[in-house]
């Protein structure tokens, strides 16, 4: 401490000596809050932009404070998850699966995810150049990099560009197929993999989130088996949280359940009678998605209003990857193998020792009889996989790979007839990317509106 004191007494004369004008620099504009460039060039740097990134990454994905939808809660609109119970016809909109390329709460939706692949690349050349020995934390930047091409992929049209910025120019790509967009994700996690080879417990962490998010895209590009293989030794009770608090950000299921009641869970029947493959979530009194009836209205004053149990509180964490996805994407192999009793094992034990997901634990449920044909295992299938990953960005997924890879109609997948807030459900069966995009000269709009 007396060296310390030492050496800013031995500075305060040359200080004196270069002063400029008191009253000048008293007077000066002061800009506390605004960061240069340059003062990130550091290790300290490099640890602020991991964070922030991560930060970017949890919020484009659920999180919300400003009434403004982010990437999950527009899907769990657009499929049967939730049902628009506002006034916005943007969330009208996406419920009702007319969702158009200029709709102005989409435009901040697709931003958000590709902003946050920015952050991500950003926090690797920093945490590159300033802590190359931070590998867990490069590997968990690759991981969150290849995350968000995999959602990309899977809630937008084929047509998604996947630019860059770098040294502060533009670099554009052409539009990209979905598959396209998995195989770039793929490589990512690849990527990452190469840096998660410690032993530590946090590595192991990223580790597993990073399988099992590999495994997720190689089911998305039909590669079953590879996918099965990958995510075996991932245990059951694993969990890679999205946490929130009052401080940083809400759990936007909280934002738009609970506290402003903008969303009611979906169910299979409504004002205009039964909904034709809508499944019912606010009816089917599953353990793994309570619903608390409130007999109240939702925001909009008409739509019934059905809250979810699963995040009542404004913290409530979120599981992005966990162990039940990797038995869900060992079921499906088993499925693609026509071994329809050892997908049926993997099922009804989840269902009977049911692991924690977020902080919900579900009570234990009986066992499934066997499904008779292969028709009857894949809806036995995909309706125990929505109940497992209900509100966690896998449902359209799932809606689009079951017309895509099993063969089925969208008019036997997604939501089809009257809609509740008057007119019939359209045809979107994934999000058009938004005319924003279009500041890209390579891009003109989707190259097509297929699954």
């Amino acid at each position: 401490m007396m060296k310390r004191i030492l050496i800013a007494a031995a500075l305060l004369p040359v200080v004196t000596l270069v002063a400029c004008d008191v009253k000048q620099e008293l007077l000066a504009p002061q800009q506390p809050q605004v960061i240069s460039p340059g003062d990130i060039q550091s290790a300290t740097g490099a640890e602020g932009q991991y964070t922030g990134a991560l930060g970017r990454f949890r919020f484009a994905l659920n999180g919300g404070n400003n009434n403004q939808e982010q990437l999950w809660a527009f899907e769990g609109l657009m499929t049967d998850e939730f049902k628009s119970g506002d006034t916005f016809s943007q969330r009208n909109d996406a419920d009702q699966r007319t969702t158009q390329s200029n709709d102005g709460v989409m435009r901040p939706t697709y931003e958000g995810v590709q902003q946050s692949r920015g952050f991500a690349r950003t926090a690797i050349i920093a945490l590159q150049t300033f802590e190359p020995n931070e590998k867990t934390k490069i590997g968990e930047m690759y991981y969150e990099l290849g995350v968000m091409e995999l959602q990309l992929g899977q809630a937008f049209c084929n047509g998604i560009p996947l630019g860059e910025t770098v040294d502060g120019i533009a670099t554009y790509t052409a539009p990209l197929t979905n598959d396209a967009v998995f195989q770039s994700a793929i490589a990512r996690f690849d990527t990452a993999l190469t840096y998660l080879t410690g032993a530590d417990t946090k590595t192991a962490d990223i580790k597993n989130a990073t399988l099992i998010a590999k495994a997720k895209a190689l089911v998305n590009r039909g590669q079953f088996a590879a996918a099965a293989a990958l995510v075996g030794s991932v245990p059951t009770s694993y969990q890679y949280l999205l946490t929130f608090s009052q401080t940083t950000q809400d759990n936007e299921w909280w934002q738009m359940q609970a506290n402003t009641k903008r969303y009611t869970v979906g169910d299979s029947v409504d004002a205009t009678g039964i909904i034709k493959n809508h499944l019912p979530f606010a009816s089917a009194k599953d353990p793994r998605v309570p619903v608390t009836a409130t007999g109240k209205k939702s925001f909009d004053n008409l739509t019934p209003y059905f809250e979810s149990g699963l995040w009542t509180d404004r913290a409530a964490s979120i599981a992005l990857e966990a162990g039940v996805d990797a038995r869900l994407i060992e079921a499906e192999a088993k499925l693609q193998a026509n071994d329809i009793a050892g997908m049926m094992t993997i099922l009804n034990t989840l269902r009977t020792a049911p692991p924690t997901l977020g902080s919900f634990k579900p009570a234990a449920m009986t066992a499934l009889a066997t499904p008779a044909t292969k028709d009857d295992a894949i809806n036995v299938f995909f309706r125990e996989k929505a109940f497992w990953q209900y509100g966690r960005g896998e449902r359209l997924s799932d809606m689009r790979r079951l017309v895509r890879q099993y063969g089925r109609t969208q008019d036997q997948v997604y939501p089809t007839g009257a809609f509740h807030k008057n007119g019939n459900y359209g045809t979107n069966v994934a999000f058009p990317v938004p005319d924003a995009e279009k500041t890209n000269p390579n891009f003109t709009g989707c190259l097509d509106n297929k699954a």
